[in-house]
């Protein structure tokens, strides 16, 4: 997971690499109307989870070992909010990468 996902076309405004464990990090410039993308890259074994708030997305990955998995969601809003945040909870054994775009 040395590498962040590609976005295939935005402005990225949250992402992390080779991380571990649990984080939560902050949408830069808050969430805006329209399309939000979140791409996910995990290996190891377990369960990897990603939320989106005040959206209340939310979904799971399932990692495994000696292969990466991967998944990418999108939502379209029809309001913006001032502030979000991605959270990641996953096992301490899982590897992963996340990006969030607009």
């Amino acid at each position: 997971m040395t590498k962040a996902p590609v976005l295939p076309d935005g402005k990225v405004v949250a992402q992390a690499v080779n991380a571990t464990g649990n984080r939560e990090m902050e949408i830069r410039g808050g969430i805006k109307a329209g399309p939000l993308s979140v791409l996910v890259n995990c290996q190891g074994q377990g369960t990897l989870t990603v939320s989106v708030e005040p959206v209340g997305l939310s979904f799971p990955l399932e990692c495994v070992d000696g292969e990466v998995s991967s998944t990418f969601n999108q939502l379209s809003l029809k309001r913006a909010r001032v502030h979000g945040t991605v959270s990641v909870t996953a096992p301490a054994g899982v590897r992963w990468a996340l990006t969030v775009g607009r």
